[in-house]
This record gives structure tokens, C-alpha cells and sequence, in this order.
């Protein structure tokens, strides 16, 4: 089970990114023949719209995995390890349940836009088709999520790492 929600993490990350380094050529070359005077490319900014959320959302579950949000550490630095373990599963269930309720509430927004047929306004797409991409990582995000939530209390029960984390790289 590890190694798959490693690999659908990874992966979803990996095409985060292509998303991500198509978007910037397409940007690149819009603000470019706009500068030259060839002019721009018609409905970039409904492409950069859905396509950067889509990217946000297929890089939490690889951060996720990796336990790489930010945090403030400053007074628990200094704690021991048991403790900090707890924390850090307390913590892992509270994302897990913000993530859990951020995708659907997604979710209820593409079934909204599914349903009054809504386009964007250059390139006519349906709206909910960046709904849509960004559901579908969303969804690797909750099982992210929920996986590494049960690894962090399996971890503070146990006192045995199974998840990577920044506290034992520094």
C-alpha cells in the first residue's frame, strides 16, 4: 500500500508539472507575440486559470506524503520525540478532514457547473472541465491523505517512522 500511494503521489506530481511547465511556454509565447505585436493567444487566461488549480491540487498529495507543508516548529522543537510524534499525527488527521472537506466542496461546485452548462468566455469550454481536473487529483489527495494520516498514529503508537519526514532529515 506504501509504495502505491508513493507512486500515485509521484505521479500525480509529475503531471502537476508538466501542466504547470505547459502552462509557462504558453504564457511565454502570449506575452511575447503581444510585446512583438504579432499579438497574444486568445484565452490564455482561462487556460492558466484551470491549469494552475489543477497543478496546486496534484501537488498536495506528494507533499503530503512527504510531510513537506510548512510549519512552525519553535516550541516543539524541544520536546521528545514521543510527543512530537503525537502532535504530528494530531495535525495529519485535522489536514486530512480540511482536505477531505476542501474537495467537496469541490466537488458540489463541478456538479454545479455541470449543471448550468457554464463556459468560459474566449475559448467556450465548460467550466467544470477545470472542476473536473482538479477533482480528479483532489481525489488522490484524500486518499493521500487519509493513508498518511493512519501512518502518522500507526508512527506515534508504534515509535516507528513509516512516512518520510523533515524532522528526521535535519
Amino acid at each position: 500500500m506504501h509504495r502505491l500511494i508513493h507512486s500515485l503521489a509521484r505521479f500525480t506530481a509529475l503531471v502537476g508539472g508538466l501542466v504547470l511547465i505547459a502552462l509557462i511556454a504558453l504564457m511565454t509565447i502570449s506575452i511575447t507575440g503581444r510585446w512583438i505585436r504579432v499579438g497574444e493567444i486568445v484565452g490564455t487566461y482561462e487556460l492558466l486559470e484551470a491549469g494552475v488549480a489543477f497543478a496546486i491540487f496534484s501537488f498536495l498529495p506528494i507533499t503530503q506524503f512527504y510531510g513537506a507543508h510548512a510549519t512552525v516548529d519553535v516550541f516543539t522543537t524541544a520536546l521528545p520525540a514521543r510527543i512530537t510524534r503525537w502532535i504530528t499525527a494530531f495535525w495529519e488527521v485535522v489536514l486530512a478532514l480540511v482536505i477531505l472537506l476542501i474537495i467537496w466542496r469541490l466537488y458540489e461546485g463541478m456538479q454545479r457547473y455541470i449543471g448550468n452548462g457554464e463556459t468560459t468566455f474566449f475559448l467556450q469550454f465548460p467550466v467544470w472541465w477545470g472542476y473536473g481536473a482538479s477533482f480528479a487529483a483532489g481525489l488522490v489527495a484524500c486518499v493521500t491523505a487519509i493513508y498518511c494520516a493512519f501512518a502518522r498514529i500507526k508512527e506515534a503508537v508504534t515509535g516507528r517512522s513509516i512516512l518520510p519526514s523533515e524532522h528526521e532529515s535535519a
